[in-house]
């Protein structure tokens, strides 16, 4: 009976060994909370990631037609004068680059729910790098009854195109763009740390418009 005791005993530490061993494993909710600074400093060390760039050709077109107008017995009259049209098509090229500054990443721009990750990142911004005319295809109809377009009019077609490639940035697609390759650099990085990519969700923290333009465009690196 004795040696019975002993061996049911012995028995009994061994399982308490084995339970206390077992629960001092860390649980998989402590691993991916302990990985999130290693994230974020790894991530920050990304710095501004550019994510896409685009070449846009654009044609500024501009019509002057000289129209003469006034009333006669309380008529109203919108003529257009003959041999007196102005017209240009101008030719532009242009860069567009978006990039993602990680400068201020942080936990803020980072929620778990259970073994769900999503990563908010910062807004984006595009920059018009670089834009330049075409000065060798730009066709000009001028009549001879009226002065060709002087430079400080070419200047300000200019100053029209690039407005023009500024504000359709929200319509080309270059935002989502570069949220998808921002996720093609970030989803492995963070697979690495242990979550499947079904959990991982890079997003922006909203969907941008046209009215956000003035919020991404980097107006530092906008050439003029």
């Amino acid at each position: 009976m004795r040696r019975f005791a002993l061996y049911a005993m012995a028995v009994a530490f061994a399982l308490c060994g084995c339970t206390q061993r077992k629960e001092a494993k860390p649980s998989a909710e402590y691993r991916a909370i302990d990985t999130i600074p290693m994230l974020i400093m790894q991530v920050q060390k990304c710095s501004r990631l550019y994510t896409a760039e685009y070449n846009i050709h654009k044609i500024v077109t501009y019509d002057d037609i000289v129209r003469l107008k006034g009333s006669v017995l309380k008529r109203d009259f919108n003529v257009k004068l003959p041999l007196g049209d102005r017209k240009i098509a101008i030719p532009m090229d242009a860069t567009l680059k978006a990039y993602i500054d990680f400068e201020g990443f942080s936990e803020r721009n980072i929620e778990r729910r259970g073994n769900k990750i999503t990563v908010i990142l910062p807004d984006p911004k595009v920059a018009l790098t670089s834009s330049k005319v075409d000065h060798k295809n730009t066709k000009e109809y001028v009549s001879f009854t009226r002065s060709h377009f002087t430079d400080a009019e070419m200047a300000s077609f200019e100053q029209q195109g690039r407005a023009s490639i500024i504000a359709s940035i929200p319509r080309l697609g270059i935002i989502e763009t570069a949220r998808d390759n921002a996720a093609r650099v970030l989803i492995p990085m963070i697979k690495q740390m242990g979550y499947a990519e079904s959990d991982i969700t890079i997003a922006f923290r909203k969907d941008f418009t046209e009215r956000d333009i003035s919020v991404l465009l980097d107006n530092s690196t906008v050439e003029r």
